[in-house]
């Protein structure tokens, strides 16, 4: 445990070194000086769940199909659209995305939004056969709705799976270029030549790349951006992620998954896209979520089912 604080702190004052230089001198100190406490704070807590069994029939059966869905050819892909409250946006999203590719699908999985969202992809999927509903009885997180969404897709029986948020963050117009390369994971960066975001302030920017930069050094990844939520798996990735033993959600949920491909050997590729923050509605993004961020990487880093190098 000790080693693990130490090792924690160190790379907390490495990541605030390298923030220094594209942001303020104090601004870099607060977040480095938070980044210390909460490390420190949740390394113990992670050292302590990981003592625990989790693995429970009950939450297993969170992955059995819970709606019906007929097989689907192989080449045809699936975009996993997890919704809370977005009414506003899935009736404008869902027809953008179908019209990105006409091998693309929508699977849209609603955790019981009050506003009424799941009624309304209801009525889109009645109009449209290429639009599914998955309705979950509660709000679970990010991480949970992307999971039941992704173990739908897979026994649909699709090709590629792909996740992005619902809210136009995430370019529709660049899906066809996450179809188009061999990888087995490609994930839309705002973080290499050419990508970039638009409509952050200084103190978000911080954030997202420091908390890349923070798991990209504890985890030893040589991925720009890590928390990105733009992403298309191959079904063999998937199929070898034990997706039942994914516990993170948030920014460590997109770090995990991108963790557990990579060590298992799979291709990964970045591609350019520009992150706009959201048209209508109310970010989910919270304290909880970047805390979480923070301590589920050692975490991660330490899992033997994140690091598992094959799918035995």
């Amino acid at each position: 445990m000790l080693v693990y604080a130490a090792y924690a702190l160190l790379i907390t004052h490495v990541t605030l070194g390298a923030l220094q230089s594209e942001t303020s001198p104090g601004l870099a100190a607060v977040l480095g000086a938070g980044l210390t406490v909460v490390t420190v704070l949740h390394v113990s807590a992670a050292t302590v769940e990981r003592r625990r069994d989790r693995a429970t029939a009950a939450e297993n059966d969170e992955y059995l199909p819970v709606c019906d869905i007929e097989s689907i050819p192989e080449n045809r892909a699936c975009v996993v659209l997890p919704t809370y409250n977005e009414r506003e946006n899935v009736p404008q999203i869902v027809p953008v995305i179908l019209a990105a590719s006409p091998a693309l699908d929508v699977l849209v999985v609603d955790d019981n939004s009050p506003d009424g969202t799941g009624a309304l992809a209801d009525e889109l999927a009645a109009r449209d056969p290429r639009v599914r509903v998955l309705h979950r009885q509660r709000k679970e997180g990010l991480g949970r709705a992307y999971l039941a969404g992704f173990a739908e897709a897979l026994r649909a029986g699709y090709g590629r799976i792909l996740e992005m948020d619902a809210d136009f963050s995430h370019d529709p117009a660049r899906l066809p270029v996450l179809l188009g390369t061999d990888a087995d994971l490609v994930l839309g960066s705002r973080y290499v030549p050419g990508g970039s975001t638009v409509n952050w302030g200084a103190g978000r920017r911080l954030l997202s790349r420091g908390g890349s930069f923070y798991a990209r050094t504890i985890l030893g990844l040589p991925i720009r951006d890590l928390t990105g939520g733009f992403k298309c798996f191959r079904r063999k990735v998937l199929e070898a992620m034990d997706l039942a033993s994914v516990r993170s959600s948030g920014y460590a949920f997109q770090i995990e998954l991108t963790y557990r491909t990579i060590r298992r050997g799979f291709k990964v590729v970045e591609v350019p896209i520009t992150f706009v923050d959201r048209r209508v509605g109310k970010s989910k993004m919270s304290r909880g979520i970047v805390a979480e961020a923070l301590w589920m990487v050692w975490k991660i880093r330490f899992d033997a089912k994140a690091n598992q190098r094959s799918a035995a």
